[in-house]
């Protein structure tokens, strides 16, 4: 999965936060959706991974971006966290 994270401030008003740092959720917004690799090498042909896995046939690559990236827990690259994802229509 590729997570983009971003920190701009807010323009105009805030608007009312939906979700919060206390029970663990943070909102995204969805950017890109996109079938998973087919093989393991990259442009050059070099191996690009450090272990051979192989992404699941019916898996997506989703690209988010979290609007707060204060939001985010600060050992995020650093620790093993598993992430659920729950989707709202607008």
């Amino acid at each position: 999965m590729e997570i983009i994270i971003g920190t701009m401030p807010p323009l105009g008003q805030p608007k009312s936060k939906v979700a919060t740092k206390e029970n663990g959720v943070v909102e995204a917004q969805l950017l890109h959706i996109r079938p998973p690799r087919r093989g393991i090498a990259g442009p050059s042909g070099a191996e690009r991974r450090q272990k051979k896995t192989k992404d699941p046939v019916n898996g997506r690559v989703l690209t988010l971006m979290v609007a707060d990236g204060n939001e985010l827990p600060k050992d995020l690259d650093q620790a093993n966290y598993r992430i659920t994802l729950r989707f709202q229509r607008k």
